[in-house]
């Protein structure tokens, strides 16, 4: 099993799918892929990985969920764990969130739904290599 995840975050199941699908046909085992349908169900999966030694290193949210929209949960990500990569998917988001993403959450891309695989698979090779040069230069 991997020693590193990532996590995505969409009430709809078939958004879900594919990104898991997508991230798995490209990546292998190389990272753990994790989904959850609500905020809530991320915080739980988040806290399970932290207890368990496994790092996450990116999120792929989804910005239209019930009850907190995927910016407000990405900047809560942010303030608690600011070294994960942060991607959001949207097919309504109004340019502000975006913005406000951009500038509170550190948001490293926002693709917008239906997305390309190649799109996503980009956003998360350059987020990871971003990731892995931050480390790297803290050493």
């Amino acid at each position: 099993m991997s020693e590193v995840a990532i996590i995505c975050v969409d009430d709809e199941p078939a958004v879900l799918d594919t990104l898991k699908e997508q991230i798995k046909n490209f990546f292998g085992d190389r990272y753990l892929c994790e989904v959850a349908e609500s905020v809530e169900e991320a915080w739980e999966i988040i806290e399970e990985l932290n207890e368990e030694g496994i790092r996450i290193c990116l999120i792929v949210s989804d910005w239209l969920m019930p009850r907190i929209r995927g910016d407000e949960f990405l900047i809560d990500v942010h303030r608690r764990f600011p070294e994960i990569i942060k991607v959001m998917l949207t097919g309504q988001a109004d340019a502000e969130a975006v913005e406000r993403a951009y500038k509170q959450a550190a948001l490293h891309r926002c693709l917008r739904k239906p997305w390309k695989e190649d799109e996503l698979i980009e956003a998360i090779q350059s987020g990871m290599e971003k990731l892995y040069a931050a480390r790297n230069s803290l050493r």
